[in-house]
């Protein structure tokens, strides 16, 4: 038996100071993290979402444009990570947030990866219910739920290295099968590759008008605002990463993976794998489940676990077994970015330092709590949201470090408690993003970065003036 001694000291890898130098990885190391933190079934079905409502000409344009914003978003915050040896939630104590005001970083932050514990535990959990071929029933959640809550909470508990070692096991396994499923069911649905590879938007017509997405600009505003999301969550996981980094350009390199494997491959694979297979899916619908060929196909196309059953599917017991896999690594990195942003919180609100493992074993338990909320019924919602919220947060922390300090001379007071520049940017950010100018601009997240580069620093120098410049 562990003591708690022993699993605060595996579990406590640094979570509130620098990563000294020899720990640091290069981008080889850190990429196996940065990717497979991204390939997930949740990604998967990003992919055939966007490409479904916009053809995959339009979602892969807007896939590489949110992978260039994501690598360059995440080489900034992981570039900061690097020279501070700091996470996320901790750097931005002292760039753009005060000490005390990092709890609203570390809140957003974590229950958006919370968020996404959740979201992969669902998938998971439809998936072993469509394999078992058992109902949703009470004592199913609890067996199923309470198994992987377990899970994750022990493999996080051995630390960071375990952490990247599962990362760079599972990766390569997972890609495979995904690369042999494409094959196989581009060959059995008698499509030929240049057709699979120019299809068009999938959606109802009054569908598409109802999402903004009838006309090709509103369809690249919605994957954009639906892909950027999760590319402001891995800006931040850079910094996490990041402060492991030997140089800057490992973290660039690592970033730039991510960023690809996220916002193009998954989403090409995702959309590719989904369209061929749609007519397979919807027949077992129509068989097994008893649905009409209407009823079958609307499952398919809105619903996130459809993925989940696709991958049962097409990959059968091995496909299966390589599910759980690429999940649990996933599962095991959002445990540990999600634990980091509630040590913060805990520490700058509370003063409250019981060791990372109580915050493992915690996210683990808020996100139970989520599924009660049926999280995959507000997905889009969620994702749009937070989008906003975590690229404005990056932007801020890039701003005050690049910017506001080095380039203008104006340091932050020592011990400051909040920096209200950076809070007030968030909130002027998000409500121009997301409300005011939501007509005008619908990609929301250039209004919400825009605002942070604009007037972070306008509000920041002006609340400095009678400070004295650095030196």
């Amino acid at each position: 038996m562990h003591s708690e001694s022993q699993i605060n000291s595996r579990t406590d890898d640094h979570a509130l100071e620098a990563v000294p130098d020899s720990e640091r990885q290069n981008w080889l190391q850190l990429s196996w993290s940065t990717a497979g933190i991204v390939t997930t079934l949740i990604q998967l079905f990003v992919g055939a979402l966007v490409t479904f409502v916009a053809g995959i000409k339009i979602g892969m344009l807007a896939g590489v444009f949110v992978a260039i914003v994501g690598a360059l978003l995440g080489w900034g915050a992981g570039h900061i990570a690097y020279k501070t040896g700091l996470s996320s939630t901790v750097l931005s104590r002292e760039h753009g947030l005060g000490s005390r005001g990092s709890a609203l970083l570390a809140l957003v932050f974590g229950f958006m990866i919370t968020g996404f514990i959740a979201l992969e535990n669902a998938l998971l959990y439809k998936g072993f219910l469509f394999y078992l071929n058992q109902p949703d029933t009470v004592s199913m959640r609890i067996i199923i739920y309470g198994t992987l809550t377990l899970a994750w909470i022990l493999l996080t508990a051995f630390g960071f290295k375990l952490v990247a070692r599962v990362s760079s096991l599972t990766l390569v396994a997972f890609l495979a099968v995904l690369v042999y499923m494409m094959a196989e069911v581009i060959t059995t649905s008698g499509q030929s590759w240049a057709s699979v590879t120019q299809f068009g938007a999938q959606m109802p017509e009054e569908m598409l008008r109802a999402m903004g997405a009838d006309t090709d600009f509103g369809k690249f505003s919605f994957c954009v605002n639906v892909m950027i999301g999760s590319a402001g969550a891995l800006a931040l996981i850079d910094a996490d990463l990041g402060r492991y980094a030997k140089s800057s350009r490992d973290i660039a390199i690592a970033a730039v993976i991510g960023n690809v494997f996220m916002d193009i491959v998954m989403v090409a694979i995702g959309g590719i794998v989904m369209y061929a297979g749609m007519d397979q899916v919807i027949a077992h619908h129509v068989k097994i489940s008893g649905l009409t060929e209407a009823a079958a196909r609307a499952l398919a196309l809105q619903s996130p676990d459809s993925v989940a059953v696709a991958f049962i599917i097409f990959g059968g017991a091995l496909g299966t077994l390589l599910m759980v896999f690429a999940q649990s690594k996933a599962q095991v990195l959002n445990t540990y970015s999600a634990s980091l942003s509630l040590t913060n919180l805990a520490d700058v609100l509370f003063n409250w330092r019981p060791g990372r493992f109580t915050f493992v074993v915690l996210s683990n338990v808020f996100a139970c709590l989520m599924l009660v909320g049926s999280i995959l019924d507000w997905f889009n919602s969620f994702i749009t949201v937070l989008g906003v919220l975590t690229t404005c947060f990056a932007g801020i922390i890039i701003a005050d470090y690049l910017f506001v300090k080095p380039r203008l001379g104006y340091s932050a007071p020592v011990g400051e408690e909040i920096n209200w520049a950076g809070v007030i940017t968030v909130a002027v950010g998000f409500v121009l993003a997301h409300f005011v100018l939501q007509k005008y601009v619908p990609i929301e997240f250039f209004t919400s970065l825009v605002t942070s580069f604009v007037l972070y620093p306008a509000l920041r120098i002006s609340m400095l003036r009678k400070m004295k410049p650095a030196i």
